[in-house]
């Protein structure tokens, strides 16, 4: 029997805050489309966060710089219809928020009306200040990243940990501060020391995420393909996979074949 949907706690920003200040850890996957929100949804994940990440695991590409606003809407609205009970945070992509606050809030306000999402997720710290206050005054949620930033790999040149020397984690500490002042509800910060993540969550009262930063921040979160080890090429230190499904379903495509290629399938029971 399926819950009914008003049986089920929603998780909202404040219960996030709560999260934080009782010590319970924050679990968050990406998700991108209904069959698999739904699942990682009824399993219990507290956010569910539709990444610009779809470019590289449902598009192919290999930076997340092509998918569009459009695209993002259509993916965050396909999640939308399947969760219950996560928090959906709908990541920005390049170019919907960069150097222009109003263009940052036409965006957002795009992507919570055609897609019904409950939050978005902006790259970077003090140079997208003013489009961060900009989104909040309009009464939308946002969530920050910052650290490794997959939208400006091209100024990184490299996908290598961030904040290693002291200049970028003051820095990174810095905006961590800002964001919260600004009045983000949560910061994912991705790939930086794991002392320095555990600081950065000691220092501001928000929830802190992780990705590639260590154990002592309030969550963590990974690219479900990844995760699922429906990707396999892609293993960096980070990344735990909690299955094979690679292999697992490559191996049920080709008994799939056999039986089709041998008038296994279907059977006398399989037909009508």
């Amino acid at each position: 029997m399926s819950v009914h949907k008003s049986n089920v706690k929603r998780i909202t920003t404040h219960v996030l805050q709560e999260m934080k200040l009782k010590g319970e850890k924050i679990a968050m996957l990406t998700g991108y489309d209904f069959s698999m929100a739904k699942i990682i949804d009824n399993a219990g994940i507290d956010i569910i966060l539709v990444g610009d990440s779809a470019s590289n695991v449902m598009a192919g590409h290999e930076t997340t710089l092509p998918i569009t606003l459009d695209q993002m809407i259509y993916h965050a609205s396909s999640v939308i219809r399947a969760v219950e009970r996560a928090l959906v945070v709908v990541d920005l992509p390049f170019g919907a928020y960069q150097g222009n606050s109003k263009e940052a809030l036409t965006s957002s306000i795009r992507i919570m009306k055609e897609s019904g999402a409950h939050a978005v997720k902006l790259e970077g710290g003090e140079e997208i200040l003013e489009s961060v206050k900009r989104i909040l005054s309009a009464g939308i949620p946002v969530m920050g990243h910052l650290g490794l930033m997959p939208q400006s790999i091209y100024k990184y040149g490299t996908y290598v940990v961030r904040a290693k020397e002291d200049e970028e984690a003051d820095k990174l500490i810095e905006d961590a501060k800002l964001l919260e002042e600004a009045g983000c509800f949560a910061i994912v910060l991705e790939k930086i020391p794991a002392n320095l993540a555990a600081r950065v969550a000691q220092e501001v009262k928000i929830p802190v995420i992780g990705i590639g930063a260590g154990n002592g921040v309030d969550g963590q979160v990974l690219v479900v393909h990844d995760m699922l080890g429906i990707t396999h090429e892609f293993s960096p230190r980070f990344l735990r996979r909690y299955n094979n499904l690679y292999e697992e379903i490559k191996g049920s495509v080709e008994n799939y074949i056999k039986d089709v290629k041998t008038l296994d399938f279907p059977n006398d029971k399989e037909q009508y």
